[in-house]
C-alpha cells in the first residue's frame, strides 16, 4: 500500500513539473524605461537620442528562459534630441513620418543565455512600416521586491545595432550614417503579485 502510494506521488510530482515553473509575467514601468539610439553625425560626432514612455509586458525566470518573452511599444513622438528644430524635422517624413507611423514595436521570437547574466533576445522589429530581425544582447541586472513600492521588480540593460535603411530610412545617406545602436534600459513590474496588492492596499490607508 505505501509503495503505490510512493508511485502515485512520484508521478503526481511528475506531472505536476510544468506548472511548478517560475515563468513570471511583468508590465514595463514607462517611467523607468527608456530607449536610446546613436548615429554617426557626418563622422562627426554620434549624438545620442531616445525614446520615453513605452508600454508593454515581459515574461521571464532567470533558471529557464525557454519561455520567456518580451513584447514592446515606443511611441515615436515622445523622440527627444534636445532641440526643437532638428527633432522636428527627425520625426517628419524626412525620417521617422510620425504621423502616418506613430509606433515602434518589438517583439521576441526566442531568448537563449549566452553567459552570466546574460541574454541574446531575437525578435522582429517594426519601425516605420517596416518589420525586420533585431537581436538585442541583454544584461539581467537585478530581480527582487522594490524597497520604495514594494512590488516585485525586475531590470534589464540590452544593446543592440541596426541600419536606418532597413526599414525605408534612407534619405541624407551623405550626412547622417546608416548604422544605428541601441541602448536600452528596461524596469518591469510584476502583474497580479502579493506584493503588488500588499502595496496598493497600504497606499489607501
Amino acid at each position: 500500500m505505501n509503495r503505490s502510494l510512493l508511485v502515485l506521488g512520484i508521478l503526481l510530482l511528475a506531472l505536476a513539473g510544468p506548472a511548478a515553473a517560475k515563468l513570471e509575467h511583468f508590465k514595463i514601468s514607462p517611467v523607468h524605461t527608456r530607449v536610446a539610439f546613436q548615429v554617426s553625425h557626418d563622422g562627426f560626432s554620434n549624438p545620442i537620442a531616445s525614446f520615453s514612455q513605452p508600454s508593454g509586458e515581459l515574461d521571464f525566470d532567470p533558471d529557464d528562459v525557454a519561455g520567456a518573452r518580451v513584447d514592446v511599444r515606443i511611441p515615436i513622438a515622445t523622440l527627444d534630441l534636445g532641440d526643437a528644430h532638428w527633432q522636428g524635422k527627425i520625426l517628419d517624413p524626412t525620417f521617422f513620418d510620425s504621423k502616418k507611423y506613430p509606433e515602434a514595436r518589438f517583439v521576441s521570437s526566442k531568448v537563449s543565455k549566452t553567459g552570466d547574466n546574460a541574454y541574446a533576445i531575437e525578435g522582429t522589429l517594426t519601425l516605420h512600416g517596416v518589420s525586420h530581425p533585431v537581436t538585442l544582447q541583454a544584461t539581467f541586472n537585478a530581480l527582487k521586491r522594490h524597497p520604495l513600492t514594494l512590488r516585485r521588480t525586475i531590470g534589464f540593460s540590452a544593446t543592440g545595432t541596426l541600419k536606418r535603411s532597413d526599414f525605408g530610412m534612407d534619405s541624407w545617406k551623405n550626412l547622417v550614417g546608416d548604422d544605428v545602436r541601441l541602448m536600452i534600459e528596461v524596469e518591469a513590474e510584476k502583474s497580479g503579485s502579493t506584493a503588488t496588492n500588499e502595496a496598493d492596499n497600504a497606499s489607501e490607508r
